[in-house]
């Protein structure tokens, strides 16, 4: 049986707030939605956040983080021209989305990435996935393979588009695991997202995203989607004060509708949700005792500062505790994990890591042992 050893403490932060009473998520009409702290992966809120809904337009941003992560292994280049074929020619899309791209012309990567993410532009996914994988199946393939990778279990694209089939859905929850891995993994990619506006073949083109034009948010991204079997969707991502909140809204009546949802619950998590980093990497959490050492004690700790995300003003409310694996004796190495460190707020878990020891601690003198190998055994050390 493994011994524990439990301690409550309080937290203390090196900052203060006032008790903030926290209200309920707003309601949000729409068929499905999740409000995510990037930084964390913490759901603030969440309704229907695993159904498998139709992603229309939402595709692209799957198709826009693989054709990130082949630039990122070096696979293509920004530069690349691709060469337009029949299946990727506009008039193959009449009435839907597109960057009005013509068979035999050629276009940059750089391009076509802009006709993706700000045009939303149907031909030029085509485009992408041929100069890619070599066939828009194949590269359905690899859109998968990257959802299965970030443990998008309940995705299934068939497309790199979006058009409407009954074996391409997504869920809400998925769709804010991919935002937060197009925002950390394809920086290059994300900065197109907050693009206003791009012109190819003469037409200028307008990012449907309209919260980019908000004054009072800083959304930088995301992207917008819309077919009659989907409805209106709206990915939206923000930055406040240090922390960035992504907000998924899939199917809502219309595009305004989809946009003051999204508006509403950045609204929400911002003015009543905040990230904090409790404890740093090798900061002392507690100095415990140690048997059999050269020391009397040693100090234990993380070893990675994670941050947690709570109800703003709870901060001087949290607190701490930890479980030790066994008593501790040496010989341990410095950063050995001995046990878990839990967080809490009103006697729930928020945050769990892995305690370590912050110093090497080696076997003591033969007496030193011996004394404490007699606690031990009497019992004393407890």
């Amino acid at each position: 049986m493994v011994a524990a050893c439990i301690l409550l403490l309080t937290f203390f932060a090196s900052f203060a707030y006032s008790a903030t009473v926290i209200p309920p998520a707003p309601s949000v009409a729409a068929e499905g939605f999740v409000l995510m702290d990037y930084e964390t992966g913490h759901i603030i809120a969440e309704k229907n956040a695993d159904m498998q809904l139709d992603p229309a337009s939402l595709t692209k941003m799957m198709t826009a983080y693989a054709i990130g992560k082949e630039l990122e292994a070096g696979n293509i280049s920004m530069d690349d021209i691709v060469t337009v074929s029949e299946n990727a020619w506009a008039k193959k899309f009449p009435d839907s989305s597109k960057m009005f791209i013509e068979v035999g012309t050629q276009v940059s990567v750089a391009d076509l990435m802009r006709g993706i993410i700000v045009q939303s532009g149907n031909d030029a996914c085509v485009a992408m996935a041929e100069h890619v994988a070599g066939s828009e199946s194949a590269f359905a393939s690899m859109m998968n393979a990257h959802a299965q990778a970030l443990g998008m279990s309940s995705s299934h694209f068939v497309n790199s588009h979006g058009l409407h089939d009954p074996e391409h859905f997504t869920t809400p929850r998925d769709m804010a695991t991919l935002s937060r891995a197009i925002v950390a993994e394809t920086p290059e990619i994300y900065a197109i997202y907050s693009e206003k506006e791009f012109t190819y073949n003469g037409i200028k083109q307008y990012n449907r995203n309209s919260l980019l034009w908000d004054q009072s948010l800083n959304v930088d991204g995301i992207k917008t989607g819309h077919t009659s079997d989907a409805g209106y969707s709206l990915i939206t991502s923000a930055e406040q004060g240090g922390m960035r909140l992504i907000s998924v809204v899939m199917g809502t009546e219309s595009e305004r509708a989809r946009k003051e949802e999204n508006k509403k619950l950045l609204r929400y998590g911002f003015r009543f949700y905040e990230t904090i980093t409790p404890y740093k990497a090798g900061e002392s959490f507690v100095s415990h005792r140690i048997f059999m050492g050269d020391r009397e004690t040693v100090d234990l700790g993380i070893n990675q500062s994670t941050p947690i995300t709570i109800p703003r003003g709870q901060a001087e409310n949290l607190e701490a505790n930890f479980e030790l694996n066994k008593k501790l004796e040496a010989p341990l190495a410095k950063g050995q994990v001995v046990g878990k460190l839990y967080i809490q707020l009103d006697g729930e878990d928020v945050a769990e890591y892995p305690l370590v020891t912050l110093q090497e601690v080696n076997e003591g003198g033969f007496i030193d042992r011996m004394m404490d190998y007699v606690m031990l055994k009497l019992g004393l050390d407890e």
